[in-house]
């Protein structure tokens, strides 16, 4: 393990608790985005992570892909004074739990949180480890 692989990993978990984030504040941002009944609803987006060289203390983590969650038929909503309803008054909502989304969100920010911790723990013993040079 190379001196400054404590930077890189925790990095990495940066990038990934981002992105996901950004998905979560995505998802909540259109879960009362109607559609019509006819079109597809917005659906929520999901982001999976996978270690990279798991067991080396190398490797760190990276967004694996990005997959939609929830029924892509949405919620179907009875609102006839909707302009966007159709003749029998439905209309189309993303399946997406509010709870579940601040949960999400709370998960991601704590990571995000725990990954900056070590980057700036790591940072102050290699400064500190500088100054001993520098003595």
């Amino acid at each position: 393990m190379a001196i400054f692989d404590t930077l890189g990993i925790s990095g990495s978990g940066l990038m990934v608790h981002r992105k996901w984030l950004d998905a979560v504040s995505d998802n909540m941002a259109n879960v009362n985005t109607v559609n019509p009944y006819d079109a597809e609803p917005f659906r929520e987006r999901l982001i999976v992570a996978q270690s990279v060289d798991y067991g080396s203390g190398e490797g760190g983590v990276r967004v694996a892909r990005a997959e939609f969650g929830g029924d892509p038929q949405g919620r179907v909503v009875y609102e006839p004074d909707h302009p966007l309803a159709n003749e029998e008054g439905y209309v189309r909502y993303p399946d997406i739990d509010m709870g579940d989304q601040m949960v999400q969100l709370l998960m991601a920010q704590r990571g995000y949180q725990a990954n900056l911790a070590v980057i700036e723990r790591a940072t102050s013993a290699y400064q500190a480890a500088l100054q001993l040079g520098k003595g």
